[in-house]
């Protein structure tokens, strides 16, 4: 580890707290495009605090795509006091510590953040983390045995009975998903 002001990313957790989390990014390939926006709300046993949500904008280092606002909506004016990517980052390791990170495809989020932590402090999120498509998927699948299953969001949103509060917006994103954590965790089957 590059600096050892980050370690506590490496402490034992144990308490009842996880961070779900989210971004936008300006593309799907982790490898050449940037986070815009990360979102992140605290649970704490099964409870969303609403109180401790977190939401940054980081600038890019370059104009962002047509297609890509069309997505998400993030224009170059929204980013006019967005953050330097390294000053957010810095913000949401403090934010998460070492608590376990869940996510709606979390891989892809945990490689965006990546990108910018490896090169900075030599390693890579250490947090536990939970897929809430994997657990879908797993209480899905007792009902449906090699059945095909959707894990698309609005599907999951819909089967479990939670509001869709409106996508691609990073925080929103984030507390659905934690909605999904909670009803999925506190579910034995699914219908």
């Amino acid at each position: 580890m590059k600096d050892e002001n980050y370690a506590f990313l490496f402490d034992e957790y144990d308490g009842d707290e996880v961070v779900v989390y989210d971004t936008e990014t300006s593309g799907l390939n982790p490898k050449k495009d940037e986070v815009l926006s990360i979102g992140a709300v605290l649970v704490k046993g099964n409870t969303i605090v609403t109180s401790k949500t977190f939401e940054l904008f980081l600038k890019p280092s370059k104009e962002i795509s047509k297609k890509s606002i069309e997505i998400h909506h993030i224009r170059p004016c929204d980013l006019a006091d967005a953050l330097d990517p390294l000053e957010a980052i810095e913000k949401f390791l403090k934010f998460i510590g070492s608590r376990p990170l869940v996510g709606y495809y979390l891989e892809f989020d945990i490689a965006m953040i990546n990108k910018y932590v490896k090169p900075w402090l030599g390693v890579t999120l250490p947090n536990k983390k939970t897929e809430v498509s994997a657990i879908y998927y797993d209480k899905k699948i007792e009902l449906i045995p090699q059945g095909n299953i959707d894990l698309r969001f609005d599907t999951i949103l819909h089967d479990l009975d939670i509001p869709n509060m409106g996508q691609h917006n990073a925080v929103n994103d984030a507390i659905m998903t934690a909605m999904v954590y909670i009803k999925l965790m506190n579910t034995r089957r699914l219908k």
